[in-house]
């Protein structure tokens, strides 16, 4: 289905240039009828089995085809989550549309190496556990990595044989609505993949109330997940994972210069990337006292190297924020850490930048207060406060002391003390001596208030998109 083919609408979406503040295009918004609808159509489409009862090669095939479809169509997919998130056009192309077309392919090849178990029974009896398809399924999605985040949904989900229901965020849903297309062209049958460009109010809320839906998949807020579980419970107990951003720390033990240039650009691509907008940026930098004040000084010099500009421009580095909702609140924190006594080294202020778009330069900041928003909440934003610490412990305690648990990194020659490090902060993913949420063969997945209920990427993702059935079996 696609925004055209909706019945009843309530409202207009208005897609905007972030760089710009222009208008790109207007579409109609899913209304709860909407989703009712479309919830409906794919579970008349599961139970005709017309996807769910092919061969899981079968459907491997057809994913691979959209594979390769999304290849021929890069550039254009590029494009369009580059305009429509004001991400730079170099960023887009070299990550996020290969990333996508990665998940695609990677999970049309492993849907067939996900196995059942086999109960270690006595001679009575024989326990065959099998994985079937949830049957009709959703996600909600984000605006900072539009097509990524749909593929890393769709993926597992269709591979497994769902039909999946997908509500973009209003600020980016083409790239979105574009998949779908390709789908179609690569041979998916009608209804099971139904794009719903709507707003969380309404379209949104709908899929997580719908009793139709078995499984819900959200990337987004701390507040909007809790709105979710609470109608998943007051409906239909339907599965939900939650993924819902980070605070995360990079710690850089006494030792960590010794990876020179290579540290320094891994803290910056950590800090920066997506302008900040990312759930798993480097956002605090915790670092030995011994080396601080060299790693400040090399750190701040290259955010002040960042090209800020149009992100159509493959030179630049850094667009604008999605919005300016989303300026005033990074602006609003930066402005009370500096009232409260921090020091800002870089940033802080957009002078200089383009007089349109939500623009707002890579910041760095140190003695924030104890508390402060810049130190403890997520501000989706291009900015990064670096504390100093001297013993290992203490390193931990300040790594820890957020709400979230979604990502870490840390930074050290010394094996144990990584290992150390590793076991003892509290994020679902750590990375060591780089900035990396692994490939997509490892999971992805939050602690704390960064989420739960399933992982993304690797065949852990199926877990999400299917539930295990038990047949036993008399033998004698």
């Amino acid at each position: 289905m696609t925004a055209n083919e909706m019945l009843h609408v309530n409202e207009m979406l208005h897609v905007v240039n972030p760089a710009t503040g222009e208008p790109i295009t207007t579409l109609p918004a899913a209304s709860a009828d909407d989703v009712a609808k479309a919830a409906e159509r794919a579970r008349q489409v599961c139970d005709a089995g017309v996807w769910s009862r092919l061969h899981v090669r079968e459907r491997g095939a057809v994913l691979l085809r959209l594979a390769d479809l999304m290849e021929r169509d890069a550039e254009i997919l590029a494009r369009l989550d580059s305009e429509d998130a004001g991400k730079p056009i170099t960023e887009c192309r070299t990550g996020d549309v290969p990333g996508a077309i990665e998940s695609i392919r990677w999970f049309a090849e492993a849907a067939d190496k996900v196995f059942g178990r086999l109960a270690p029974s006595g001679p009575d009896g024989l326990g065959l556990m099998s994985r079937e398809p949830v049957g009709v399924v959703a996600a909600i999605l984000p605006w900072n990595y539009p097509l990524a985040m749909t593929a890393w949904k769709a993926g597992p989900a269709l591979a497994a044989g769902n039909c999946l229901l997908v509500k973009p965020a209003e600020a980016t849903p083409r790239s979105a609505l574009h998949l779908a297309a390709l789908a179609a062209e690569a041979g998916l049958p009608d209804g099971v993949l139904t794009i719903l460009p709507g707003y969380g109010r309404e379209a949104g809320a709908a899929l997580a109330r719908d009793p139709l839906v078995g499984a819900l998949s959200f990337t987004g807020s701390t507040a909007t997940g809790r709105r979710i579980l609470k109608a998943a419970a007051e409906s239909n107990f339907k599965r939900v994972s939650l993924e819902m951003g980070g605070k995360s720390p990079q710690v850089l033990m006494a030792d960590a210069l010794c990876y020179g240039d290579e540290l320094i650009d891994n803290m910056i691509e950590a800090a920066f990337l997506t302008m900040g907008q990312n759930c798993t940026a480097g956002s605090r930098v915790l670092v030995h006292h011994s080396i601080a004040e060299e790693v400040l000084e090399r750190f701040t010099a290259a955010a002040k190297e960042l090209v800020i500009g149009d992100p159509a421009d493959p030179r630049t580095r850094m667009g604008p924020l999605i919005n300016h909702a989303a300026f005033e609140r990074v602006a609003g924190a930066v402005e009370a850490a500096r009232a409260g006594g921090a020091r800002i080294h870089t940033g802080g202020l957009p002078h200089g930048l383009p007089a349109r778009g939500a623009y707002y330069p890579p910041t760095v900041i140190t003695g924030a207060p104890e508390g402060s928003d810049v130190l403890t909440r997520e501000l989706f934003g291009p900015v990064v406060t670096v504390e100093t610490f001297i013993s290992e412990d203490e390193a931990v305690r300040r790594a820890n002391a957020t709400e979230y648990g979604l990502a870490a990194s840390v930074w050290t020659r010394d094996l144990d003390a990584a290992l150390r490090l590793a076991r003892v902060i509290e994020a679902g993913v750590v990375s060591v001596n780089a900035y990396s949420e692994g490939d997509i063969t490892t999971p992805f997945g939050g602690w704390k208030q960064s989420g739960f209920g399933g992982v993304e990427k690797s065949t852990n993702a199926f877990d999400q998109w299917t539930r295990e059935k038990t047949v036993w079996i008399r033998t004698r």
